[in-house]
């Protein structure tokens, strides 16, 4: 049972970053991508705050106390500035098929790091998934624009896709620890300190904002959704092995296409039946595994 939920948990994540590299697009018109950061995370941790507070305040052993901070910048300071600068770049769909290689990175940073074993079977499910975001997309979507463009976004994404990984590896012995609540929103604070430097030295602080509502309401949904996931995220992390969460990320390039071209009108390859086919082939894959390894302190 518990391992079903952390799998249904990964998956709503899946979905929920999709959705947010959509709506983050949408607001990239309006402010900087550390702005949109900060704003995004101070939102997710004013909805986690409360949640927190009412299950108790923990007290953090203080060798801890960094690790934790360092791995809430990377996962929403830096892997988010660095993907919503590469929507700057390029289509919301394209960055989620870049950014579905986390999965991969994971896989290999688990495994060279003696977090996890590496197999065949997890290597061809990830391998699925890849395959069928790419026929998801199509081939236009990867070569059509200016090529420098592509070149930098690709940068930017992949970059991002490394340090999630780099984050859901070392984060798991935490979540062995302390509770899933009160650590995401103690990394999100973390973040947030980090965020509103960058965004001080832009002059965000200087005068009031001038965004639409639209734009207010994409940053309203995609903090209080990011909060939402970042919770699954690591409940998730908690009772399975990364990759076997990782790899629900597949998920996030079939809803940014998806939403993208509904709400963006960005273009879709007519493979979309066939690419959702290899990633549900792939997240079966990796389902069908023991979805649960034995806790540990590594």
């Amino acid at each position: 049972m518990s391992g079903n939920l952390a799998l249904w948990a990964a998956a709503g994540t899946g979905i929920q970053v999709g959705a947010a590299i959509v709506a983050s697009r949408y607001a990239l018109s309006e402010m900087s991508p550390s702005v949109l950061a900060l704003l995004r995370y101070a939102v997710g941790f004013l909805f986690l705050a409360p949640v927190a507070w009412r299950l108790g305040l923990v007290r953090f052993a203080i060798g801890d106390v960094v690790p934790l901070a360092l791995l809430g910048i990377g996962q929403f300071g830096i892997l988010v500035a660095l993907l919503n600068a590469a929507l700057l770049y390029i289509p919301s769909a394209q960055a989620a098929l870049l950014f579905s290689t986390f999965p991969f990175m994971t896989l290999l940073l688990a495994s060279a790091l003696g977090r996890e074993t590496f197999s065949i079977p997890k290597a061809v499910a990830v391998g699925l998934t890849i395959v069928g975001v790419g026929l998801t997309l199509g081939s236009d979507i990867i070569l059509t624009g200016d090529g420098a463009a592509l070149w930098t976004g690709a940068a930017f994404a992949l970059a991002s896709a490394f340090t999630g990984a780099l984050c859901s590896v070392f984060y798991r012995p935490y979540l062995q620890r302390y509770p899933t609540v009160q650590v995401s929103a103690f990394a999100m604070l973390a973040s947030v300190g980090f965020l509103a430097v960058i965004a001080a030295g832009e002059g965000f602080f200087t005068a009031l904002p001038a965004y639409s509502a639209a734009g207010w309401g994409a940053v309203l949904f995609v903090g209080i959704s990011s909060g939402i996931g970042y919770f699954l995220w690591l409940y998730a992390l908690e009772r399975a092995t990364p990759t076997r969460v990782t790899v629900f990320l597949a998920l996030s390039p079939v809803t940014a296409a998806l939403i993208g071209a509904l709400w963006l009108d960005e273009p879709v390859d007519g493979g979309l039946a066939a690419g959702i086919g290899f990633v549900a082939a792939g997240l079966w894959a990796m389902s069908r595994q023991q979805a649960i390894e034995p806790r540990d302190n590594s």
